[in-house]
């Protein structure tokens, strides 16, 4: 046992790529006999977690939504089959296991599931709400949409199911999600993701004229994803019990799962990050969202999405950062301290955190800051809810992961703790004005302009927003005309977004004049900017101008390009490629040779390096993206200038060519190589057809396979089809080595990414130890199950730790040295000169990190003879006279 355990210190060192940050930190303290299920978990002090169920080890599924009925038994219910109910044991009772029940709701005697398949479930004026998300199978036959459920005998049995809407689109996980009762208990809000389509409504609170409004070169994401989803995205609406009166609330979500209110009844979500898009200008970090009245948030397939900077769109309160949201909900009835009572809380599934996000009155919306409440690993995040005992009940799962549902409560005395809660007294005077104004979102009312008018250049940009929506609810022929003699720049920069959006080409000339009579230069940086995005969108809604306008146009713009700011000429390089301005593609070329990114780039709570040690799949990718992260700025304006149509020459040509070259040594998303392709793409488009082969092979053509979305691989790649390799099933393959292919080995080596961090015969990477002799120091089945089952030993010497700091987030990584104030924390194998500095001040506490994970699913793309070839050249260290193949 001691020989062997330590050869797996010694392997763990050998292989460690990287380390998960998923400890039982703070907390309760001590747990009572500690289940490995509650002993991941990172608690606040005060707080204990209880595992209840497994619903996989009872052949139920994995849980992906819950709710509490007027019984107080929770609802669950398998992301692919069917609906569950719990009568769970009070706190402190000496079993934790529920009495569950499968239930069969409606006539079933087809044998299918009765009702099931679903991401969202609400028990609400006497009946269970079901968010169905279901692609056709002959288990169940239910279309995707909103279901009701009843019970109308009273034997406690739901036995009717009424269909209150289909819906249409292409459902699965970007398609309905939850549900929640508006505060006045009246009505239900629902949020729904990208795929599906905004239905007939009875009522809109955003005017349905929505489009791109967005002139960069359209490239769809080159991988397909979404490619048939247009404006709006994904949505939010209202509906009364019965679910006949329709009103849709806000839209331009992404796929956001759940919403929730706070305590004064403003609504709230937390919206998913198109993770193939990282790297890449357009990509918006998860990030939570101030749903508020005719709101609209920008989603756009591939790269038309639009920026934050944009004034017809509204901005997040907290950028998050990287994970896949699943849950939101705010603490008003947890039996918590009035700080974790008075917050709004987000899951992240894809890195197992629970964030609690403090909201504070500012202006209009909310100053947002974020922590860690609850994190783990893994700790696939699904559902939450507060229970009527006022502990909080979550689940994990989805996807067919191992699902598991905890409870955690406070175990201190809250006797004297007030609420502390927001009232409407608190709220600012932006606020009221904000939901003033959004009375005037219902329709047409003759005293709305005179109400709304002085509000469209108002400094706040939630009330300015709102102030725009509600002129846009009356008819145009109100207002037109007072909107093309506005004189305050402000003013006349949002009466024209919104007359581009409600008028017609006819008046493109007339909307061009009136804002071309603004002084450019007089302005600040931010109403250039809205100034600049409100030619756009007149543009793009209507087309470009002609003759003496257009030309007009490009002299009243290109005097001030280049700006300052990178976020204006990125609006700025656009409208002129667009216009075909004869200086565009020059002033461009000459900003993508020496554009830097802005320092504070899509800053977010969570930094894409603390995530990389937190989960195996998702933190690989990470840490070869952040190796070589992609110039933004840059590729935003390669994309521009690939759909230049005029301006080349063949200077021109080489500068733009040469730059789409170098950039495929960059790292991104998975769509990064493809957005760089389609771009150099449509620039080819434009060379001389006798220059085209030269102009390909000069932009990088040869690098990339066959569909333009990956770099060729000059190395052997594996053949496949791989499997989840298990120690029991692969021990018995590794005890005859002999007469393997060294090369093919080698190539595996490589292809499972060993050669990152570990060097054989002197190739590979320094990160971690040689390997060379590693099959002279141990077995080849000890070296099999140290691969496959990395975390049955970590070493100490190569260990990650985990800093927790003062305001409850946590720095996962190695640390390479520290001095009197500060440790020097390395999170990224790939790049392990890039020092994190933690500033031991702030750090509450440290401990080492329980769970290794050091990538078992890279041999996962292997067969059984590339696999056998991989551990043939492990033991071996690359040498053919080895003992093995004797």
């Amino acid at each position: 046992m001691y020989y062997k355990n330590s050869m797996k210190n010694w392997l763990m060192a050998a292989f460690l790529l990287v380390i998960a940050g998923a400890c039982g930190e703070g907390g309760s303290g001590e747990q009572k006999d500690v289940d490995p299920k509650v002993a991941k978990l990172k608690l606040p002090s005060g707080f204990e977690a209880e595992h209840l169920y497994s619903p996989g080890e009872h052949e139920q599924g994995s849980w992906v939504g819950m709710t509490f009925d007027d019984k107080d038994r929770l609802l669950t219910v398998d992301q692919y089959g069917a609906i569950y109910r719990l009568e769970v044991p009070a706190i402190g009772s000496d079993s934790l296991t529920p009495k569950v029940e499968k239930l069969i709701i409606g006539e079933n005697g087809d044998g299918k599931i009765g009702m099931g398949y679903a991401q969202g479930l609400l028990y609400a004026f006497n009946s269970l709400y079901v968010m169905v998300n279901n692609r056709a199978n002959e288990e169940f036959d239910k279309e995707t949409g909103l279901y009701r459920l009843q019970d109308t005998n009273g034997d406690d049995q739901f036995d009717k199911i009424t269909t209150i809407k289909e819906f249409t689109g292409s459902p699965g996980e970007h398609g309905p999600h939850s549900m929640v009762v508006s505060p006045d208990g009246q009505s239900i809000y629902i949020v729904v993701g990208n795929h599906i389509d905004v239905p007939e409504m009875d009522h809109y609170r955003i005017p349905r004229v929505w489009a791109d409004d967005n002139l960069i070169p359209e490239i769809k994401d080159p991988r397909g994803h979404a490619n048939n989803r247009g404006a709006p995205g994904g949505w939010v609406a209202k509906i009364d019990p019965e679910g006949k009166e329709w009103e849709l609330i806000s839209v331009g979500y992404r796929n956001p799962f759940d919403i929730a209110f706070n305590e004064i009844g403003d609504l709230f979500t937390y919206d998913s990050d198109m993770e193939w898009d990282f790297g890449m200008p357009w990509y918006r970090p998860t990030r939570i969202n101030h749903v508020t009245s005719g709101s609209e948030y920008g989603w756009r397939t591939g790269n038309k999405k639009w920026s934050p900077d944009y004034t017809d769109n509204l901005p997040a309160i907290l950028n998050i950062g990287q994970g896949s949201p699943t849950n939101v909900f705010y603490g008003t009835n947890a039996k918590f301290p009035a700080d974790y009572r008075n917050a709004l809380y987000a899951f992240d599934w894809s890195f197992g955190i629970m964030y609690k996000i403090n909201l504070e009155p500012d202006g209009g919306s909310y100053k947002a800051t974020g922590e860690e409440f609850i994190s783990g690993s893994p700790l696939p995040l699904t559902d939450g809810v507060i229970g009527p005992d006022g502990a909080l009940y979550f689940m994990t799962g989805g996807r067919r992961l191992e699902s598991d549902l905890y409870r955690v409560h406070y175990t201190g005395d809250l006797s004297a703790d007030g609420n502390g809660g927001l009232s409407e007294a608190d709220l600012p005077e932006e606020h009221q004005i904000r939901r003033s104004l959004e009375a005037y979102h219902v329709g047409p009312n003759p005293e709305a302009i005179d109400f709304a008018w002085p509000y469209l250049k108002h400094e706040d940009r939630f009330v300015q927003y709102a102030a725009r929506i509600a002129v846009e609810h009356q008819p145009l022929s109100e207002w037109q005309n007072k909107a093309l003699s506005e004189s305050d720049p402000r003013t006349l920069t949002q009466a024209m977004i919104a007359m581009a959006r409600h008028g017609s080409a006819s008046q493109r000339n007339a909307m061009l004049q009136a804002l071309m009579g603004i002084d450019y230069g007089s302005l600040n940086e931010e109403d250039q900017m809205n100034l600049s995005r409100a030619i756009e969108v007149v543009i793009d809604r209507h087309g470009n101008p002609t003759g003496a306008v257009r030309d007009q146009l490009i002299g009243y713009l290109d005097e001030h390009f280049p700006a300052q700011s990178n976020r204006l000429n990125r609006v700025l390089g656009k409208v002129l490629v667009a216009l075909e301005a004869p200086s565009a593609v020059p002033q461009l070329l000459s900003l993508l040779e020496s554009a830097e990114d802005d320092p504070n780039f899509q800053k977010t709570l969570t930094a894409s390096s603390d995530l990389i040690m937190r989960n195996p799949q998702y933190g690989l990718d990470i840490a070869n993206m952040l190796a070589n992260v992609p110039p933004a700025q840059q590729t935003y304006y390669a994309t521009v200038l690939g759909g230049a149509k005029a301006g080349w020459d063949e200077a021109s040509y080489e500068k733009y060519f040469n730059w789409t070259h170098n950039a495929f040594q960059y790292k991104g998303g998975r769509s990064y190589v493809g957005f760089i392709d389609r771009a150099r793409k449509m620039a080819l488009n434009t060379v001389p057809q006798s220059e085209f082969d030269r102009y390909d092979e000069l932009s990088g053509g040869k690098l990339l396979t066959g569909s333009g979305n990956d770099i060729a691989a000059s190395e052997v790649q594996p053949e496949g089809p791989g499997r989840r390799w298990t120690v029991e099933e692969a021990a018995p393959m590794v005890a005859d080595l002999g007469n393997r292919d060294l090369e093919k080995g080698k190539a595996m080596y490589g292809a499972a990414l060993c050669s990152s961090c570990h060097a054989i015969g002197g190739e590979g990477g320094a990160v971690g130890p040689d390997l060379t002799q590693l099959g002279n120091r141990f077995t080849p089945k000890d070296i099999l199950e140290a691969t496959l089952d990395p975390s049955a030993v970590i070493s100490d010497q190569y260990a990650a730790m985990v800093f927790v700091m003062g305001d409850k987030s946590s720095v996962v990584g190695r640390l390479i040295r520290e001095d009197d104030d500060t440790y020097y924390v390395s999170q990224n194998p790939f790049a392990p000169e890039v020092i994190k500095e933690v500033p031991k001040d702030q750090v509450t506490s440290i401990k080492e990190s329980e769970v290794s994970v050091m990538m078992p699913g890279l041999v996962n793309r292997l067969n059984e003879e590339e696999l056998k070839d991989l551990m043939a050249y492990l033991v071996s260290g690359g040498d053919p006279n080895h003992e093995v193949y004797q």
